[in-house]
């Protein structure tokens, strides 16, 4: 629950994807099966997922490798797996987590990728540089091929016969799936069902059938995988269907926020007025569902049906909103200690099953559709990834390891496409802030990866309505006495120290700029930009009254300057901060609302380290006597003393955002 500055400087660099390949151990036995499945297509891109099964004896290593079929065919980003490309080849290799592999076992990892003309799927696949026919002997490879079925003459045939494409299911649904499958060569030994790339179960037996249960609002994506006795695998063309909320669910409006009060969360609003909080306690804050048990709720935290059944009562059938912070990735906040999370890095199984489906499933209730659900799509994911994830001084090993096995953007999708799937429901992701993505360096790969990774969702662009910056972060709304154009003495302000060659200067400049370059890449012309105003008020005694008169252009801009951190790069509890604009709608072109999504008075992280069951760790950027690091130019944090751990009740912070706000408290 806080912000970060990645690198403040222009030589902020993304690494590329690719890793040198290193040698392996070849298999005692040698022997695989292949499979390669176009998850999604679209213009010029596509998702492929790879699974390769070890039919030869165990290996501690892996290298998969195969052969393009259209040069034009290139992987962009890849998730648990290493890759190197020449030309049509691509090499394929394990991992430091991954790199067992038991006899039968399967190596699976997935990939964005651009093409033009044609997608052929890949073929001639190899493990460890044996062929994978199928069998332990060699020879032609014959991996398996989704959509489409598999080129050798002894693989099976499979068909999905129910449900029909295009199906629509009112949830919580029963689906039931049936499918056909036949062999030329042995017998058909299993027949596997999936949504997307998640196994639902298998059937041994003819008629072929699963009965899938309690399905939540959503899109999805269903195929069947013929398995026969000689190892050989095919999977069935996917099925699109959809379970919708049933007894009509919300009108999707453009923005939510016009018309529509904003929901006061009465854990917050309580907790405000018990520590003098009166004047701000009837404001709409963000509700952070930062762990699973916040799901349903704890002793001192209501859960997301609790939060939904107050806000129809305060409703009292007009507009509202309900802003939910959607905020559990495996490897949360990968270069931070403070709001680390309690999901491990590989553990994407769990965050689907036991986080996004249960909340997905409470939205999804018809009861609720009169509402319009805010949710916030994991702050600081995918900037990471841009800026962390390897090779610059602001890299951390645990970046470099999500960017690797791909569950940021696995999860992100995920969660995008239950959510999307529920009418009532608005999506924004994050877009971290102007002095984390505003050099140039960072500028236009965010925007890229955002769009690869939201044309991976079933809806593709439609599955986002907007996006949200300066989220728990404390950048000024507007600098008004210079902007990125002021120069002194010749100088121009970008020169600064301050500034650092960065391209905006405050938040409002920079959510519109980078809304204009997201529709550049092809996100909807109609999507909109949050701004958390909930601690960038700056106000109090230290806010400057007009601009600077010196002629230096350091001295300049740290005389005229509104936002008083010590540095841009420091996120944590700061001293000196104050409330900002308060919440409202269409406030300026392309935004649309400023929101409170950081509740005022709870912490960003502890000043020194608080044991604690919820994964939290003590990150000396919370610490006052701190030093500083790469990420904020080694200067002082300028963090209060004697915090909490994040997303606890601090008073003493508290008390002065109330006093510093700006525009003042009346």
């Amino acid at each position: 629950m806080r912000r970060k500055l990645a690198l403040m400087s222009a030589a902020t660099i993304v690494a590329a994807t690719g890793a040198v390949a290193v040698a392996h151990q070849a298999f005692a036995a040698t022997g695989c099966s292949a499979k390669y499945t176009i998850v999604n297509q679209w213009a010029g891109g596509f998702q492929a997922q790879v699974d390769v099964t070890n039919l030869g004896d165990a290996v501690t290593s892996w290298n998969v490798g195969w052969d393009f079929g259209n040069s034009s065919q290139t992987i962009t980003q890849i998730w648990n797996a290493n890759k190197t490309q020449s030309a049509l080849h691509v090499t394929a290799t394990n991992l430091s987590y991954n790199g067992n592999v038991a006899t039968n076992g399967t190596i699976s990892f997935g990939f964005l990728g651009n093409w033009t003309g044609s997608n052929p799927a890949g073929a001639n696949f190899t493990l460890n540089n044996t062929a994978c026919t199928g069998n332990t002997g060699g020879g032609s490879p014959s991996p398996s091929i989704s959509p489409s079925s598999s080129s050798s003459p002894n693989a099976p045939s499979v068909a999905l016969t129910s449900p029909s494409a295009g199906s629509t299911f009112t949830a919580p649904a029963t689906v039931n799936l049936a499918a056909t499958a036949s062999t030329a060569s042995g017998t058909i030994s299993k027949v596997d069902f999936f949504n997307g790339s998640t196994l639902l179960g298998t059937d041994t037996s003819s008629p072929y059938s699963f009965t899938w249960s309690n399905v939540g609002a959503g899109s999805y994506s269903l195929t069947a995988r013929a398995t026969n006795s000689g190892g050989l695998a095919t999977t069935s063309t996917a099925v699109p269907i959809s379970v919708t909320t049933g007894g009509g669910g919300g009108t999707h409006v453009d923005n939510p926020f016009v018309g529509a009060r904003g929901y006061v969360n009465p854990d917050w609003a309580n907790q405000a007025r018990a520590d003098g909080g009166s004047a701000i306690a009837s404001v709409s804050t963000g509700i952070w569902l930062d762990r699973i048990a916040a799901i349903a709720g704890t002793s001192s935290a209501m859960g997301v049906r609790a939060h939904l059944d107050d806000a129809l009562a305060q409703a009292g059938g007009q507009a509202m909103t309900i802003p939910f912070v959607i905020y559990d990735l495996p490897g949360r906040d990968c270069s931070a200690l403070a709001s680390n999370g309690e999901l491990g890095p590989t553990e994407i199984g769990r965050y689907q099953t036991d986080y996004i489906n249960p909340i997905a499933a409470i939205m999804g209730d018809p009861k609720y559709a009169s509402l319009r659900i805010i949710t916030i799509i994991e702050i600081d994911s995918l900037p990471n990834l841009v800026t962390n994830a390897g090779g610059t001084a602001g890299s951390t090993d645990l970046c470099a390891t999500m960017k690797s096995n791909g569950n940021y953007v696995t999860g992100i999708q995920y969660a995008l496409n239950k959510l999307h799937a529920i009418s009532n429901v608005y999506t924004y992701i994050d877009a971290a802030h102007h002095g984390w993505l505003g050099w140039d360096t960072n500028f236009g790969p965010a925007a890229d990866l955002f769009a690869s990774t939201v044309r991976g969702t079933t809806a593709g662009m439609a599955s986002v309505d907007g996006f949200i910056t300066n989220t728990a972060n404390y950048s000024a709304l507007t600098e008004p006495y210079f902007n990125i154009n002021t120069t002194v003495n010749g100088q121009t302000i970008r020169q600064s120290k301050w500034v650092d060659w960065n391209q905006y200067v405050d938040e409002l400049s920079y959510a519109q700029a980078f809304r204009t370059k997201l529709v550049s890449v092809g996100f909807n012309s109609n999507i909109g930009m949050l701004i958390d105003t909930s601690r960038n008020g700056w106000g109090g005694s230290a806010r400057p009254t007009g601009p600077s008169t010196s002629t230096d252009v350091n001295t300049f801009v740290d005389q005229s300057r509104v936002d008083r951190r010590i540095h841009a790069g420091n996120w944590c509890n700061q001293s000196g901060a104050g409330l900002g604009e308060r919440p409202r709608a269409t406030p300026a072109a392309g935004i649309d609302a400023y929101v409170w999504i950081k509740p005022p008075g709870e912490s960003d992280g502890s000043s020194s380290e608080i044991p604690n069951d919820q994964g939290k760790g003590f990150d000396r950027m919370c610490d006052p006597t701190y030093g500083g690091n790469a990420r904020n130019g080694n200067s002082p944090t300028g963090a209060l003393p004697n915090a909490p751990i994040s997303g606890a009740w601090f008073s003493a912070q508290f008390h002065q955002l109330m006093q510093n706000a700006y525009p003042p408290l009346s």
